[in-house]
Formats: structure tokens, sequence, C-alpha cells
């Protein structure tokens, strides 16, 4: 099984889209409303909208595992890079596989000049934020981020120094 983060490709969409599915549908339910996730994966993990980013230097994506078993998509924000997203399996998780998804957003990051890493975590995803500390971030805010249909993001901004 190859692990080694590599760039994603157009027919690696869907593939994403599932594995956002699967892990949201374990992480998220005792967090936030079922509605919101459908909201959040319709509005995030759509087609079109990905290969947009695809074909936007701005924006990387990774997919690790075959199958799909994670992925990470950054992108640069003026003078930061934000990780945007970064979920692995949950039957995949601790076995290194988030920790090379990162790395390889990290590496792009200081390729592209950027001197920060950024990124949004739930107040209530305990494991996600350990992690996070783990590789370094820290808690710079927390903030509650309406994301329109009603719908907020309660989160803390985590922070690393590339």
């Amino acid at each position: 099984m190859n692990d080694t983060p590599r760039r994603i490709a157009p027919d690696d969409i869907d593939a994403i889209a599932a594995l956002a599915r699967r892990v949201w549908q374990a992480t998220y339910p005792p967090l936030i409303s079922q509605a919101q996730i459908d909201h959040m994966l319709a509005e995030r993990y759509a087609a079109e909208r990905m290969h947009d980013q695809l074909a936007d230097p701005l924006h990387a994506w990774w997919i690790a595992g075959a199958p799909a078993a994670g992925f990470a998509h950054a992108h640069l924000d003026g003078p930061v890079c934000k990780l945007d997203k970064l979920y692995v399996r949950p039957d995949r998780q601790r076995h290194g596989l988030g920790a090379a998804l990162l790395a390889a957003a990290v590496d792009w990051a200081r390729m592209q000049g950027m001197a920060r890493m950024r990124l949004q975590v739930n107040r209530g995803n305990a494991q996600a934020i350990r992690a996070y500390r783990k590789y370094g971030f820290a808690v710079v805010e927390s903030r509650i981020f309406d994301i329109g249909n009603g719908f907020v993001m309660d989160d803390h901004v985590m922070e690393l120094p590339l």
C-alpha cells in the first residue's frame, strides 16, 4: 500500500468527495447538525469548485493511500498558507498518514515563501486539536464564523510557524 501523498488529478475528485463524506459522518454528528454537514460537504467538495482549485496555482491538493485513505488541501491566503482540509479515514488514523499529508502541505507552503500555516478546527474536535498541537500548531484565537444559510463554525484558529 502506497501511503506517500501525491498531488491530486481530476480523476481523484470523486474519490475525495466520497472520502470526505465518510470521514465527516464519522466525526461531525456530535459537533454540528446533519443539515450543516450536508451543506458544507456540498459546498466544499463540489466537483466544479475542486476543478477550479486544481487549475489555480494558489491552491494545492494531495491524496494518499490506495484506495484513497486521506487527503489535504491548502491555499495561499495573503501572508499565510491556510491548511483548509486534512482528513484521514477513521480506520487509518494514528498510522502516520495525516503526518505525511501535513508534511506535504508544509513543504509546499515553504516553497511558496510562506512563514506561517493557519487552520481552523472545531472547538469540540478534541482529537484533531491534540493532533495539531502535537505537530506544533498553537491556538491564536477562537471565533464563530458565519458560513451562511444559518450555519456557523465555532472554531479555534491555530498557527504553525514555518
